[in-house]
């Protein structure tokens, strides 16, 4: 990296410091730490944030682990980003970032980030992209957290409904999404390759009122979102 690109880097990273800090920001878009059990039975403190092109490898990392047969390229996610600012903004992916972890090979390779998810926004309709959470921080709500920062992204796209594709052998992610207003709507055939199973849609309504539901009774299952391999996890239409 040039002795520039540090420098813009670093500019980037301030400007999303001082915009995190800024007053009723974190509270209005649920992003924050937490507090939680860690995967070790001991606290931890979660933070969900914007991701950034900075977080694109580590983020690979994760991919790589939890969707091994077809991981998204650094390009997808380069893609999709771009489309994550400014005025005409139709995406928002975030990050979960653990504090009690420091950048590095004890870490892991994804440092400090233990989950991600991305919705995009077109003609009113969202659609969740992608959800992701380490096994080691599943069954700590951190799924559901980053289900209901989607649906308050969608309610600042004014989406008027959000769509979703899951495994329709992933009974525990399809509990999780009906807790959170999602119907079935229908199925598509093979979805899901090279295994070839079904995926169901998934629909809600009213994407505003369950983005403020205080539910963080469970958490999605491993790979609830959207890559088909044998895992339980959930696709979408563009990822999958």
């Amino acid at each position: 990296m040039s002795a520039a690109d540090q420098a813009d880097h670093a500019a980037d990273r301030a400007a999303d410091q001082a915009a995190a800090q800024a007053p009723g920001q974190a509270a209005d878009h649920g992003f924050g730490p937490a507090r939680a059990e860690g995967p070790e039975g001991g606290e931890s403190r979660v933070g969900l944030r914007e991701m950034r092109w900075w977080d694109i490898e580590p983020v690979l990392a994760l991919e790589q682990q939890l969707f091994p047969e077809d991981a998204w390229s650094a390009g997808m996610f380069w893609s999709e980003l771009a489309y994550a600012r400014g005025a005409d903004a139709t995406r928002r992916y975030l990050v979960a970032e653990d504090a009690a972890l420091s950048p590095g090979a004890a870490a892991g390779p994804a440092g400090s980030l233990v989950g991600y998810g991305g919705l995009a926004a077109v003609g009113g309709t969202g659609d969740i992209q992608t959800i992701g959470v380490l096994p080691g921080h599943r069954g700590t709500g951190l799924g559901a957290r980053l289900l209901r920062a989607l649906l308050q992204a969608a309610t600042d796209f004014e989406c008027a409904e959000v769509l979703l594709e899951v495994r329709v052998d992933n009974a525990p992610a399809q509990r999780l999404y009906e807790r959170f207003g999602f119907v079935p709507i229908g199925i598509r055939r093979g979805y899901y390759q090279p295994t070839g199973t079904d995926a169901l849609v998934m629909r809600l309504a009213d994407p505003a009122v369950y983005a403020a539901a205080a539910d963080t009774s469970g958490d999605a299952p491993a790979n609830t979102l959207p890559h088909p391999d044998p895992h339980p996890h959930q696709g979408t239409k563009s990822h999958g």
